[in-house]
């Protein structure tokens, strides 16, 4: 900046001389004279030299503040004047300095983590090891069946699109904490407290996954959900004891349901084999008086047909054979009447007789 000397001298000596020039004796430079005034005059001649390299410095420094490196695990972001402009892969890369254009360098490749229904005391520690925070008005949800449980979990997930992640939602990890949160309790509105205590664990987490990826997608948030974690899943701990003696009971009666089963499935096969035996005995039975009878049909036939050829013969012979077969079976009681017996009017036969021999053999 050029100093007007002129009209610097003229006010100084309007000063010193009310106006009417320099007094007597007054000498514009050398001993005795203004001090002041020599030092503006040599202010004024002072001169430079470095002042072109100096900016030159200053100018490369600007323009080497350009330079970037991008990190393995980083996406290069490029906004100008606030305007995204380009995206850039690992590496060492120029942008245009500052103010003219910036870069953010977001961590593409790390998982990150938010936990619903709890605090990690240490972020050093795994949720799994202990030393957390309960968030009841996270953790407390209603199954489908009008119960309450405390759901503790964590949602792992990865930076899809960094420009959306960047510019389309603030407050990131917040997002995606409240949409895993309202996930969840759509989830686990439809299913029963039974479910979520026990065996149906997976697919509550992955149906709750699909789901907020869904919600995340129409966020727009360029995030990909990774999974979602169910840490602890337990009835709220002022009815714990009044849940463990109803599960106790529901187990009691499994128990006498699966012995009552276990009872049925052996009575019932030997019911069936014995019902089986019967069966088989009666048809046994059945096919024997069938045959039999068709065998004495067919030797009557037989012996009639014999018997029509000759009839004296065939009538002596069935008489021998008959006689043969009463004589010769000693538990057929026998009466042996002579023929004086069989001459009155009416043949005697001493039944009582017979009957008390009878029993008096027995």
């Amino acid at each position: 900046m050029n100093w007007d000397w002129e009209k610097l001298q003229e006010k100084r000596q309007r000063q010193s001389g009310g106006g009417q020039g320099p007094g007597p004796g007054w000498t514009p430079s050398g001993p005795g004279g203004d001090p002041v005034g020599e030092s503006l005059k040599k202010l004024r001649n002072l001169k430079f030299p470095a002042g072109k390299a100096i900016i030159g410095v200053l100018l490369f420094l600007w323009l080497a503040s350009g330079i970037f490196i991008v990190e393995p695990a980083e996406v290069g972001v490029v906004l100008r004047f606030g305007e995204h402009v380009r995206t850039v892969e690992s590496g060492p890369h120029y942008h245009m300095p500052f103010p003219i254009e910036s870069v953010y360098k977001p961590n593409v490749m790390e998982i990150r983590r938010v936990e619903v229904g709890f605090r990690s005391v240490d972020r050093n520690t795994a949720a799994q090891q202990g030393g957390v925070r309960p968030v009841k008005e996270e953790s407390h949800m209603l199954t489908g069946d009008e119960n309450i449980v405390d759901v503790q979990f964590i949602v792992q997930y990865q930076i899809s699109d960094p420009v959306a992640y960047l510019f389309n939602v603030t407050q990131q990890s917040w997002t995606v904490k409240n949409a895993a949160e309202a996930a969840m309790r759509e989830i686990i509105g439809y299913n029963q407290i039974d479910n979520a205590l026990t065996e149906g664990k997976t697919e509550i987490q992955n149906r709750c996954r699909d789901l907020l990826q869904n919600i995340l997608d129409r966020y727009g948030i360029g995030v990909r959900v990774i999974a979602v974690q169910m840490q602890n899943v337990h009835p709220p701990r002022e009815v714990i004891d009044a849940f463990k003696d109803v599960a106790s009971a529901r187990e009691d009666r499994s128990r006498i349901v699966n012995e009552a089963e276990a009872y049925r499935n052996e009575l019932l096969p030997k019911a069936r084999g014995l019902a089986a035996e019967v069966v088989n005995q009666a048809q046994a039975y059945r096919e024997t008086v069938v045959r039999n009878a068709e065998g004495e049909a067919a030797r009557f036939t037989a012996v009639l047909e014999e018997y029509n050829k000759a009839k004296d013969v065939t009538r002596k012979r069935m008489y021998l054979e008959t006689m043969e077969e009463i004589l010769s079976n000693p538990e057929i009681e026998k009466i042996i009447m002579p023929d004086k017996g069989l001459s009155g009017i009416v043949p005697y036969l001493p039944l009582d007789k017979t009957v008390r021999t009878k029993k008096g053999g027995e």
